[in-house]
C-alpha cells in the first residue's frame, strides 16, 4: 500500500485526504457533490487502494463511484470511529486526518457493505414499513377524537377493518363538526395508506424469491412472508457475524449494561442499531404475544408469561424478540428449521 485514503463525506461536498504511507505527507481536496466527481478523483488513486468512508446518509452514491474507479470502499462506523480518535476539537480535516490514522494502524472500525442490488431491494421493505408507522399513527390520532366523546366501537376487534366501517363512519358523523371534518380526512388519509401498502405487498411477492433461507426464517414463531423477506435482507450474508449474540446485538434487541462495583444494571435496548431488523423482530415478538394463549406449551409463549410477570408486557415483548434474534442465526448457519428448545433437549436426552 503506498498512500491511504479517507473521505469525510457531508450533504454537499467530500473533504479528502491523501496520505504517503512512506511520508506520511497528506494532501486535502474539497470535493463538490455532483455525479462523476467523486469517480473522477478517484481515478486518480493508485488502483485497488483502500477508501475509509463514513456510513452517512449519502453514502450509496460514492461507495458506487469509488468502486468504479477501481478503488477498495471501507465502509466506517461513524460513532466507534470517533471514539477511537479520541479528539476533543471536531473540524472536518481532524475528521479525515483522523480516518486515515486509523487505517494506518489497523484499526478502522468497518461495517459491511451491502451489494447494490441488495441495497435497491432493501427500499421496497423499508418503505412498507414507513408506510405501515404511518398508517398506525393516523388510526391513533382517529381514535383520541372518538375516545374524548364516548364514541368508542364496543365489541369490534379491530375498529379499521371493513365489517366495522359502517359503524366507524357513524361515529364519525356523530363527532361535532370541526373535529368530524378533520376525522374525515384521517380517515382518507388510513384508507390511502392502506391502497400503497397493498402495492408495495404485491411488488414484494413479483419482486423477492422465497429463498431456502427465507422457508428456514418462516419457521420462526411469528415470522410470515413479510417479516422473513425483511430478516433476510437486512441481515444479508449470515457469515459476517460470528455469533447469534453479535446479531441479536446488531439487532438492538439486547439491552445496555452498566456493571460497577459488584452491581449489574440493564437499560433499555440501544438506539445505534438496525432499526429496521429491531422492528421485524419486535413485530414478530408482539405476535407471539397476541396469540401466547393458543400456543401456551410454545418456549417462546413460556418465555414471554415469564418476564412478563416480572418485568411487564414491554420487556416481555423484547425478551421474546432477542430469542427470535439468537434463533435466526443457529437456524440460517445451521440450514435447519426452528425448533423449540425445549424439543431440542428431550431429543437429546
Amino acid at each position: 500500500m503506498t498512500e491511504y485514503i479517507a473521505f469525510d463525506s457531508h450533504q454537499h461536498y467530500t473533504l479528502a485526504e491523501r496520505e504517503d504511507a512512506a511520508t506520511g505527507r497528506t494532501r486535502q481536496r474539497r470535493i463538490d457533490h455532483r455525479r462523476g466527481a467523486i469517480a473522477a478523483y478517484a481515478q486518480r488513486c493508485p488502483p485497488g487502494t483502500p477508501v475509509a468512508v463514513e456510513a452517512t446518509g449519502n453514502w450509496y452514491w460514492i461507495i458506487d463511484e469509488i468502486e468504479q474507479a477501481g478503488l477498495e470502499p471501507r465502509l466506517v462506523h461513524p460513532r466507534k470511529a470517533k471514539l477511537m480518535m479520541g479528539m476533543i476539537n471536531k473540524t472536518d480535516r481532524l475528521d479525515v486526518h483522523g480516518l486515515n490514522r486509523l487505517q494506518r494502524a489497523g484499526t478502522l472500525p468497518t461495517v459491511w457493505i451491502p451489494p447494490g442490488h441488495l441495497r435497491d431491494l432493501r427500499e421496497v421493505t423499508r418503505t412498507r414499513m414507513v408506510l405501515v408507522a404511518a398508517r398506525t399513527r393516523a388510526k391513533n390520532r382517529l381514535t383520541a377524537p372518538r375516545t374524548k366523546y364516548a364514541l368508542n366501537l364496543v365489541g369490534v376487534s379491530d375498529a379499521y377493518g371493513p365489517r366495522s366501517r359502517s359503524c366507524l363512519e357513524a361515529a364519525i358523523d356523530a363527532l361535532p363538526t370541526e373535529t368530524c371534518w378533520t376525522s374525515r380526512l384521517l380517515l382518507q388519509q388510513i384508507d390511502l395508506l392502506t391502497d400503497q401498502i397493498k402495492q408495495v405487498d404485491a411488488r414484494l411477492e413479483a419482486l423477492i424469491t422465497v429463498t431456502p433461507e427465507m422457508e428456514r426464517l418462516m419457521t420462526l414463531p411469528g415470522v410470515g412472508v413479510i417479516l422473513a423477506a425483511v430478516i433476510a435482507l437486512e441481515v444479508g450474508c449470515i457469515d459476517r457475524f460470528p455469533s447469534a449474540e453479535h446479531l441479536a446485538a446488531y439487532a438492538g434487541t439486547t439491552p445496555r449494561v452498566h456493571a460497577s462495583g459488584g452491581k449489574v444494571r440493564y437499560g433499555p435496548l440501544r438506539p445505534d442499531v438496525n432499526r429496521y431488523l429491531k422492528w421485524a423482530f419486535v413485530e414478530a415478538g408482539n405476535s407471539v404475544a397476541l396469540n401466547h394463549r393458543r400456543r401456551p406449551g410454545r418456549h417462546v409463549s413460556r418465555r414471554y408469561r415469564q418476564v412478563r410477570r416480572r418485568k411487564g408486557h414491554a420487556t416481555a415483548v423484547g425478551a421474546v424478540a432477542r430469542h427470535l434474534a439468537e434463533a435466526t442465526y443457529h437456524v440460517w448457519s445451521r440450514a435447519e428449521p426452528y425448533r423449540d428448545p425445549d424439543v431440542g433437549r428431550t431429543r437429546k436426552a
